[in-house]
């Protein structure tokens, strides 16, 4: 049984006992009296373990929200071989590529080797005005660029 259960019960007991001792006289306590201190007993037995029980049930399953997909997402900024070939690279190396595209000027976020729209739009533009534009479209000409970034 929990403690603090038992503390209430042992409490709620004392505490009927004394106060039907001192109301009623010593030679009057009968069955009926014993029966009316267990009836009660019972009672703050049965409402404590009601409580408790309440208290650990596990809440009921609520289903996530649902997800809104607009019909017209727009541009994807991941589904290209840009982004397949960025993520192959490691971490440092995706850094070393964001860090080279700020220090040109194309570049304005935050270097944390992330793909995002920012890298994506910093490669594009890059691309054009290196003349790798056409190579944007396949993952080996991606890995040139990137691989000239890094050198």
């Amino acid at each position: 049984m929990l403690p603090a259960v038992r503390n209430t019960i042992i409490a709620a007991t004392t505490a009927a006992a004394i106060a039907l001792a001192s109301a009623a006289p010593a030679h009057a306590w009968g069955e009926k009296e014993q029966g009316f201190v267990a009836g009660v007993a019972t009672f703050l037995l049965l409402n404590e373990i009601a409580k408790n029980s309440r208290k650990r049930r596990a809440p009921a399953y609520q289903a996530p929200d649902p997800v809104y997909v607009p019909a017209n997402p727009g541009p994807v900024y991941g589904a290209s071989p840009a982004r397949s070939a960025f993520m192959e690279y490691s971490p440092n190396a995706r850094r070393a590529i964001q860090t080279r595209l700020k220090s040109y000027g194309y570049y304005h976020g935050s270097v944390d080797g992330v793909w995002g729209q920012g890298t994506a739009r910093a490669i594009a533009a890059y691309a054009r005005d290196v003349g790798y534009d056409d190579s944007l479209g396949t993952r080996n000409g991606v890995v040139q660029l990137y691989n000239a970034l890094l050198a």
